[in-house]
């Protein structure tokens, strides 16, 4: 079926960034025009003065956590982590479910159609985000077995899941590493082989706390990137999520390892766990960044449209410089860098023939994003848009949301489930 979304503003993310007025077109999950075109349509979608953006793509989640906001709000970071421990041990099927559909409809309402997830039991939540709809890169989570909840081991439950769902429309399995905390040598290493032999997306939690690289040094002598890189576990599919406590001698094995990190800024404030990644020096040095909003536990929404503009800020106001992550910047890292860390960037981040139709529709009519030209589109999208702009959003051809109105989803039942979840789970 052919679609043309006619008369927009497309925001293309081209290698030229350019922005143009016209139309998309679609066929089947592909686009096959960008520009004006006069040729029929078996769907026409009016979107006369709106903007079209690329799907956002968060780089780092854990979707299933959606059902437990506010359970570990304004406690130090320990306590945190050992309740949250708690918590996740006692998770159900059903649990995981609801809250991945719940994290997913939130991200479709804000404008992401792809998300990079670790967690356990990611075979329950690859079925809950087919059917959201939307690109779920999910990394089941590995650590040691003395230290994990899983039963069996985890790295083989987690060749188990990508050799299940490796073919599967819309989902992409792939390896997460928990921590150096919990992740020895050999648990590392078995991981990245893995994600060598299969090409699959690696992600794991790097230097988030200067507690974790304190600890690590006093019990390698190094720090946790340099030894990471030394034991060879560093590399083009890696995702390192956080990324804050950081020397520059780390960002240069991270460069030379051809990586990406990902960025949490409201997670790592929120958490009070200090320490800012280092962005300008990342891009220096040719470390491909891009942003995560983290679980809903340590941020509490998933909502990529503010993660952007809090990136942006936080890098202003620490470095004492407004010219560093520029709005151009911050939306590259969330739509064409992403891309490229999750291996897939001539498939998506941006309006290009050829590409999947993931797209998302903003509704320009609101006052938030008025007046609007085409000299500042790009600063209304990151420093002025909202989730409220967010019209209609599709996911490889398929239109999750349109209008203001959730498709892919029962958001009403899901949602009235979400309170008796959090009971079950935070109220013991």
């Amino acid at each position: 079926m052919i679609t043309a979304i006619r008369d927009a503003w497309i925001v293309t993310q081209d290698p030229q960034r350019r922005v143009i007025r016209g139309d998309v077109v679609i066929d089947g999950e592909k686009i096959i025009a960008v520009g004006k075109y006069s040729g029929n349509a078996d769907r026409e979608i009016d979107a006369s003065g709106d903007i079209i953006i690329p799907g956002l793509i968060n780089t780092h989640t854990h979707v299933a956590m959606s059902v437990m906001k506010g359970v570990v709000d304004d406690i130090p970071f320990p306590k945190f982590l050992e309740k949250v421990f708690k918590i996740d041990s006692d998770r159900t099927e059903k649990d995981l479910d609801i809250g991945t559909k719940v994290g997913c409809a939130e991200m479709i309402r804000s404008g992401t159609t792809t998300f990079v997830d670790m967690y356990y039991s990611e075979d329950v939540i690859a079925k809950a985000t087919a059917e959201a709809g939307i690109r779920g890169v999910l990394c089941w989570c590995v650590l040691d077995e003395e230290f994990t909840t899983q039963k069996g081991s985890p790295l083989k439950n987690c060749k188990n899941f990508y050799d299940k769902f490796k073919n599967k429309r819309k989902i992409i399995p792939g390896v997460g590493l928990q921590g150096v905390y919990v992740c020895n040598e050999e648990t590392c290493k078995g991981a990245k082989a893995f994600s060598d032999e299969k090409n699959a997306p690696l992600t794991f939690h790097l230097s988030e706390t200067r507690g974790e690289v304190n600890d690590h040094k006093k019990k390698t002598g190094k720090r946790p990137a340099e030894w990471l890189n030394d034991i060879g576990v560093l590399g083009k599919n890696a995702i390192a999520a956080h990324a804050a406590w950081l020397t520059m001698n780390e960002v240069k094995m991270m460069a030379d390892a051809g990586m990406s990190i990902s960025s949490c800024p409201v997670s790592n404030m929120k958490l009070a766990t200090g320490g800012v990644a280092p962005i300008p020096e990342f891009i220096k040095k040719g470390v491909n960044v891009t942003i995560g909003t983290d679980g809903s536990t340590t941020n509490n929404s998933l909502n990529m449209m503010e993660e952007m503009k809090t990136l942006g800020l936080l890098q202003k106001s620490s470095r004492w410089d407004p010219t560093v992550a520029k709005a151009q910047d911050l939306l590259d890292f969330a739509t064409i860098n992403a891309a490229k860390a999750i291996g897939m960037k001539d498939k998506l981040g941006s309006i290009e023939i050829g590409k999947y139709a993931d797209l998302v529709i903003l509704n320009t009519k609101l006052p938030n994003l008025r007046p609007l030209l085409q000299e500042n589109i790009i600063s209304n999208i990151i420093y002025s848009g909202s989730s409220s702009n967010v019209r209609t959003v599709m996911c490889q051809g398929d239109i999750v949301f349109e209008d203001g109105r959730m498709i892919s989803l029962n958001e009403e039942k899901i949602l009235s489930e979400s309170e008796e979840m959090w009971r079950s789970l935070c109220l013991r």
